[in-house]
C-alpha cells in the first residue's frame, strides 16, 4: 500500500472518529432481492413527548414524499391492524403501511413498501424503536426490504434510505425546535 492510500486512510478514520455518536445512518445490506437501512439519533425528550409526535405524522412527514402533497392528510391509527394511511383530493386514500405492533412509548411496527415501492413485489418491514436515555431518547429506525422489483432492489436502498432517515430527522425537529423543516439542536 502506498504512503499517499494509508496517509487516505488515517485521514478518513480521523474524520468519522469525529461524528457524533448521536446519529446513525447506514445501508447494512443490499442486494438484488433486497436491502436493510438502519438509522438511529439521539431526541432531547423523553419517550412519551417522542411517542407522541411520532404517530402524528402529519405534523413531521415531508409532503414531498406523499401522494397528496399534503403532509396534513397522513394519519396513523396506532394501534394492531391500524393504518399508516393518505386521503387523496378526489375522495380516494392510500395505505402507505399496516400496523402490527405497538408498545406504546417504546416500539411501533408496520409492513408495506413506501413509495413506489407499493408498486413492487416486496415484503417490507419498517421499525421505529424507542429507548429513554435520562431525558433523552434514543430512536432507532430499521426498514427491511425484500421481494422482487423491475431492475431488482438494490437501486433502491440509498434513495429509500435517504427518504425514511429525512422522516426521522423532521420528527427529532418537530419535537426539539417544534417545526419539522427547522435545524435541530447540536447534541
Amino acid at each position: 500500500m502506498s504512503c499517499s492510500s494509508r496517509l487516505t486512510i488515517f485521514v478518513s478514520l480521523a474524520l468519522s472518529s469525529l461524528l457524533p455518536l448521536s446519529a446513525i445512518a447506514e445501508v447494512v445490506k443490499s442486494s438484488e432481492q433486497g436491502f436493510l437501512a438502519r438509522n438511529r439519533l439521539i431526541i432531547a425528550a423523553p419517550p412519551a413527548k417522542v411517542w407522541a409526535a411520532l404517530i402524528e405524522p402529519a405534523r413531521w412527514w415531508n409532503q414531498e414524499h406523499s401522494w397528496s402533497g399534503k403532509a396534513a392528510n397522513f394519519s396513523l391509527d396506532a394501534r394492531a391492524g391500524g393504518c399508516f394511511c393518505e386521503r387523496l383530493a378526489d375522495g380516494g386514500s392510500v395505505e402507505h403501511q399496516h400496523v402490527v405492533m405497538v408498545t406504546p412509548n417504546h416500539l411501533l411496527r408496520l409492513t408495506g413498501g413506501l413509495g413506489p415501492l407499493q408498486a413492487e413485489a416486496v415484503n417490507a418491514v419498517l421499525s421505529w424503536e424507542l429507548k429513554a436515555d435520562g431525558e433523552r431518547t434514543i430512536v432507532s429506525q430499521t426498514y427491511a426490504v425484500s421481494g422482487q422489483a423491475a431492475g431488482g432492489l438494490a437501486g433502491w436502498a440509498t434513495p429509500v434510505d435517504g427518504v425514511i432517515r429525512e422522516q426521522l430527522e423532521r420528527l427529532q425537529k418537530l419535537i426539539e425546535t417544534g417545526k419539522p423543516d427547522a435545524a435541530a439542536a447540536t447534541k
